[in-house]
């Protein structure tokens, strides 16, 4: 087993204090790799991050114009959300349309990812509900999917759903990997994760980066989906999170998309690129210090933006304020 390079150092004073190892991939629309570090071979679950690619079936089966989705509805289909009053509300109001209501989501609830959502929840005394699950937006794409195709609503987070059987076909046939060939695990929300090789993945985003060499449906689903995310990424994200701040300083059309357990990655339309970042313990913290510097290292984001400041090089502070530190890249992302 290969073992990963540290990406990811944190100092404190003169020490290195932590780190984190993990991998990394860049490839084009074809999967030729063109940066590398670390173990891109082996199968990770991507997580959240494809959850475009879990909704390509939304637009090419004609169940997004069905029910006249908007362009704020699709980036939500997309998303990993905050939680944030119009995260909540925009889901609410497409299942509203479907018939349906929070209790067809499959989604447990969990408190707002977002802390001022939270905070304000937890201050009113309420508890969160289905809709507050940062995935309610692929849940409710799913859903809107189910109902156009004519199949069960109830059961359709299950791996043998006609809906997620479409979500995989489109998985793998994006990143490159026979679909029954990956491994199948399931997700916080509930829904499948479907295992594929890091360097699949960042072959993936290129494809999403790049969509020229797919069928014109494909790609016109394609096109759509990125088009809704990066005119409204705090819908795909949420305020003050990593993609909403990538997405806002990053070359015009830049898509990046967080995954739990330290995945990352990005669709990069002016240079035809795909990123992945696969931290191995698992921290967001090392994924988005990874992600900006490529991002920096590749031209897509400027040196001095607010996201690189965020991110990259970013200063550890104690609770009174004092710098004691920061976070940046290690010797062998550093030398990329």
């Amino acid at each position: 087993m290969v073992k990963n390079p540290v990406l990811v150092e944190l100092t404190r004073g003169a020490l290195v204090e932590s780190v984190h190892r993990g991998a990394l991939a860049v490839c084009d629309a074809r999967g030729r790799v063109k940066l590398a570090l670390g173990d891109i071979a082996s199968p990770i679950y991507p997580r959240s991050t494809y959850k475009m690619m879990q909704a390509l079936p939304l637009v090419e089966s004609g169940a997004a114009d069905a029910f006249s989705l908007s362009q704020k509805e699709l980036s939500l289909a997309c998303a990993s959300h905050s939680g944030e009053l119009f995260h909540v509300t925009t889901a609410g109001g497409l299942l509203k349309r479907l018939g349906l209501q929070a209790g067809d989501l499959a989604c447990g609830p969990h408190l707002p990812l977002g802390p001022k959502a939270a905070e304000t929840m937890l201050r009113k005394g309420a508890k969160p509900t289905r809709l507050h699950n940062n995935c309610s937006g692929k849940h409710a794409g799913f859903l809107c999917c189910a109902v156009h195709m004519g199949a069960p609503v109830k059961g359709y987070e299950r791996v043998g759903h006609k809906v997620q059987k479409a979500a995989r076909a489109a998985i793998g046939a994006m990143c490159g990997v026979e679909p029954r060939a990956m491994a199948v695990g399931i997700d916080g929300c509930a829904a499948p994760n479907f295992a594929v090789p890091l360097k699949a993945l960042a072959t993936g985003f290129a494809r999403l980066a790049d969509p020229s060499c797919l069928a014109d449906v494909r790609a016109e689903a394609v096109r759509r989906l990125m088009q809704a995310v990066t005119r409204w990424p705090l819908y795909e994200s949420g305020t003050g999170r990593e993609d909403a701040a990538f997405m806002a300083d990053a070359l015009p059309g830049t898509m990046t998309k967080v995954g739990a357990e330290g995945v990352m990655a990005a669709a990069i339309p002016a240079l035809g690129l795909g990123v992945a970042v696969k931290i191995d313990d698992g921290a967001g913290r090392g994924a988005a210090t990874a992600m900006a510097h490529l991002l920096v290292k590749l031209g897509a984001l400027p040196r001095r933006s607010a996201a690189a400041r965020a991110f990259l090089d970013a200063p550890i502070r104690n609770w009174r304020g004092d710098l004691c530190g920061a976070r940046r890249a290690g010797p062998k992302l550093a030398a990329l």
